[in-house]
């Protein structure tokens, strides 16, 4: 079985880290969340969700403030991590090693038993500092992959513009699903 921490940070795009929840419960992959109070905040500000709600998608649910829980070891074995949306604030602790609360403790430990981390940074526009505390998390090894959808499946709704984003990820973990058209190519 799969299993995959997911943190939610304070960045607008909670919706994101909401459906990835869904999909993966429905998915049967074992999740273990962290939502910082940002992230928190803007589940109420954003959706119609309520925190609880969000916390029962998952299998185990952590405090941001516990630096002592099983998640922010690298013995705790997992498939990898998903920041989902991603702030700058925790692109630049994680970049920096600057184990400050368990999202950026648990993204370090990640990152040295060279397991995924995929970090969906919700900025725009972005300044050369943006884009260097990308490139330090992508020279560690992270993944970068801003919530950009493509068109070519001709999308209806958000939904389907949320969902190219998820599966774009659930192939980053070779989780089978069927969220996003494949491009066939040009006949």
């Amino acid at each position: 079985m799969k299993r995959i921490i997911v943190a939610i940070t304070g960045a607008t795009g909670v919706i994101y880290g909401i459906r990835f929840l869904e999909v993966l419960k429905e998915l049967k992959v074992e999740t273990h969340l962290i939502i910082s109070d940002a992230g928190k905040r803007n589940i109420e500000l954003e959706t119609k969700y309520n925190v609880k709600d969000v916390e029962g998608l998952a299998s185990r649910i952590y405090r941001n403030d516990n630096l002592g829980a099983s998640i922010s070891s690298g013995s705790f074995r997992t498939d990898g991590m998903v920041v989902i949306p991603c702030t700058i604030k925790t692109l630049s602790g994680i970049a920096n090693s600057f184990n400050k609360n368990l999202i950026i403790k648990a993204s370090d430990a990640t990152l040295k038993e060279k397991r995924r981390l995929v970090l969906v940074v919700r900025e725009t526009p972005l300044h050369k500092g943006h884009l260097e505390l990308m490139a330090k998390v992508a020279d560690l090894g992270g993944i970068i992959l801003p919530s950009m959808p493509a068109f070519y499946h001709l999308p209806e709704k958000i939904e389907d513009l949320i969902d190219y984003t998820i599966g774009k990820i659930l192939d980053l973990f070779h989780v089978e699903h069927d969220l996003l058209k494949r491009w066939q190519g040009i006949e």
